[in-house]
């Protein structure tokens, strides 16, 4: 099988996710009970990818660490991008590390590894600047849609304004080094230089680009209640490793503990007696719920920690936050309010963000968003959002 080097964008700040956000970048959120950056490395690695040049921006420091020099016997090389003007921009910023053929993926997005093989495979066989992944899927409105002749490229067009007919951009790419050209006058009306600016470039000079055209895995976050369906699917397509297949031996699920498949565990994760956990919940690495506690749809990123009789539902809860005694978070739907806009009867109970404490005894109204480092007294009861590092009293 012929490989080709692959850039991996991961330098983004992920606005929209929001609280979890502020301390990390998108690439580090949890995807079941593993940051998804990991998902889309292992991706391409069972693709037989060898080369891997990860562009890296915001806390650009914290995705370095938690990747390393190499990633599963395969070096990583990392290029800076200092301001974050867009993915061609990023892309940009990889142009001396590539002299041949090569492919570019997100960092924040996952797809199934057949799907990059096939455009590589496609890539290599026809004479082509450019080949598209481009999915079946009633998301391309959402976010960028590929118009398709007989497996060429005939448009590419920016959501919501994408015709109807038109296959969702899965962001997976096979390009030649002449993209770099084309990247240059690829700037939006923001003053960001982006990868379907470039497509579009190069179809107005009537470059023939090729489509792969497949279906499977693909997923995406863009708002924080987003995570929770991304786990989901990473349930449904077998990427998540169920606790009734395989419970790793650092972790501890007291025998009382009660566990509604499908729940995914990671190392040193500790569940107490008489816990109730599931459907569809992920523990991250040193996660612990303690006694009695029911924990249901929900994600528990690293070092997280719930406590006893803690009532949990429809929730991201962030690394190292904790969860006081008799805490209830009843779950969605609920107003969710980022930014200036207002999400009304979204799925989510709240998002608790990266070590926030909350005392215990209160209760959590749905769609609250609690930002990282806040404070909350013992009995305090929560709505809307909180701002990073508050103190909340009664």
């Amino acid at each position: 099988m012929t490989t080709l080097p692959a850039i991996v964008l991961a330098a983004g700040e992920g606005e929209r996710l929001r609280p979890l956000t502020y301390r990390r970048p998108k690439p580090l959120l949890p995807a079941g009970n593993r940051p998804i950056i990991n998902h889309v490395l292992d991706t391409l690695v069972d693709a037989g990818i060898e080369e891997i040049h990860l562009v890296v921006g915001y806390e650009n420091t914290r995705v370095q660490d938690n990747v390393g020099s190499t990633y599963r016997d395969v070096p990583i090389e990392y290029v800076q991008q200092d301001t974050q003007l867009g993915s061609g921009h990023a892309l940009l910023q990889a142009r001396d590390v590539i002299d041949d053929s090569f492919v570019v993926v997100y960092g924040d997005q996952i797809v199934e590894s057949s799907l990059i093989s096939a455009v590589v495979e496609t890539h290599t066989a026809e004479d082509s600047p450019a080949t598209l992944a481009v999915l079946e899927d009633s998301r391309a409105q959402e976010y960028d849609g590929v118009g398709i002749d007989d497996g060429v490229v005939t448009d590419i067009a920016i959501g919501p304004d994408v015709p109807p007919g038109y296959g969702l951009n899965a962001g997976v790419y096979a390009f030649e080094p002449d993209v770099f050209e084309a990247l240059a006058p690829a700037s939006s009306d923001d003053g960001t230089v982006t990868i379907p600016g470039a497509i579009r470039t190069m179809l107005e000079r009537n470059q023939k680009l090729r489509a792969v055209e497949t279906d499977g895995l693909w997923v995406d976050a863009n708002y924080p209640w987003d995570l929770l369906t991304v786990a989901s699917e990473l349930f449904d397509h077998g990427v998540l490793t169920e606790t009734d297949k395989e419970i790793p031996e650092s972790a501890t699920v007291h025998e009382s503990a009660t566990i509604r498949s499908p729940v995914a565990i990671d190392e040193d994760a500790v569940v107490g007696p008489g816990a109730v956990l599931g459907p569809n919940v992920c523990l991250g690495e040193n996660a612990t719920v303690e006694a009695n506690a029911v924990v249901d749809n929900s994600i528990i990123d690293a070092d997280a920690r719930v406590g006893p009789n803690v009532t949990l539902l429809d929730s991201v809860v962030g690394q190292g936050a904790q969860i006081g005694a008799g805490t209830t978070i009843a779950g969605g739907p609920g107003d969710v309010h980022v930014g200036t806009r207002v999400f009304e009867d979204e799925p989510l109970g709240a998002v608790i963000a990266d070590r926030a404490r909350l005392s215990g005894g209160g209760s959590v109204a749905p769609g609250t968003l609690v930002g990282p480092d806040v404070f909350t007294e013992t009995g305090v009861s929560l709505k809307g959002t909180i701002d990073p590092g508050q103190e909340v009293v009664r």
